[in-house]
């Protein structure tokens, strides 16, 4: 059975990347297929390669995009192998990328892959389950002070010693195993104080634990390198985040991309040979109307950032 799918900012996609205009173009992150539906739909002759790394997403994908049959090329495989994927299917350019950097409605609303808290599940959290460090191993294995870094810098979590502590405290008891077990260590480590109506305590370290177990930014300045390499001259980029350390990669990449030449101002020629590439299209990164996040609160984080290929 399909999925239904709200895509975050699927309007804005559409627009920066002209998907009016017939291309080829590769959603780097399919999910459920929903912005590469709307890819598809905009134009009779695009086009669309889809990559993700999660089986279960590739199923319903296929099934969601069936209606676009030859038109629609799936892959298994991480963005950061692009160049990689391309150049196997004897692609060497292409007239759009688009990445959705967050999680898919397949991911929070499967029971037994740990991504919420809100079902009591295996505390797993891998986006591809060919992997075998899961959350629970980092919480059960990691010496204290790792565990308490990735909380604090992947989360930006500000109670992560607190929170570790309350973890070690726990660990005495047994292994922490289930999505529950960790969220209710965390509710008693964050003070009330710190609490909104909104967010959930648990939020940041299960964001980090997730970003720890898929290294999900290691190689999101060099995916996004690679997708502006294969753009065709006037072909567009945008990139989808959902918390502020992929935001700042996504517009420092764009902005190194845009700099070009690196040399120190009185060089008298240029010896690094870093030319600019593109044309950054978002000064400020395009958020959810207050209508959208009403009829989807998941957009309320998203910040879109696109460029241009000169």
């Amino acid at each position: 059975m399909s999925l239904q799918h709200i895509s975050v900012l699927l309007e804005e996609v559409l627009n920066a990347l002209q998907c009016e205009r017939p291309g080829l173009y590769v959603d780097c992150t399919v999910g459920a297929g929903g912005h590469s539906k709307g890819i598809l739909s905009s134009s009779s002759e695009n086009r669309l390669i889809g990559i993700d790394w999660d089986d279960e997403a590739l199923k319903i994908a296929s099934e969601n995009l069936m209606e676009f049959g030859a038109r629609v090329t799936l892959i298994r495989g991480d963005f950061k192998s692009i160049k990689t994927i391309l150049e196997d299917l004897e692609i060497s350019k292409v007239d759009g990328f688009v990445f959705d950097l967050g999680l898919s409605s397949i991911q929070l609303e499967s029971k037994d892959r740990g991504f919420s808290f809100r079902e009591d599940s295996p505390l797993d959290m891998r986006m591809d389950r060919v992997k075998k460090t899961t959350a629970s191993d980092l919480v059960n294995k990691l010496p204290a002070k790792e565990l308490e870094n990735i909380i604090r810098v992947y989360g930006e979590e500000r109670y992560a010693r607190r929170i570790v502590s309350a973890i070690l405290r726990e660990k005495t008891k047994g292994p922490i195993h289930t999505t529950r077990q960790l969220a209710d260590i965390i509710s008693t480590a964050v003070p009330h104080t710190y609490r909104t109506r909104h967010i959930n305590p648990a939020t940041k370290t299960f964001q980090a634990l997730r970003i720890a177990v898929n290294k999900e930014l290691e190689h999101l300045d060099k995916a996004i390198k690679d997708a502006v390499g294969n753009l065709n001259r006037g072909g567009r980029i945008c990139v989808i985040s959902f918390h502020s350390l992929e935001d700042r990669i996504v517009k420092e990449t764009f902005r190194t991309l845009e700099k070009g030449c690196i040399c120190p101002p009185r060089t008298p020629i240029c010896i690094c040979g870093l030319k600019k590439s593109v044309t950054v299209l978002t000064r400020k990164p395009v958020q959810a109307s207050p209508a959208e996040v009403a009829r989807n609160p998941r957009a309320r984080s998203a910040k879109m950032r696109a460029a241009e290929k000169l």
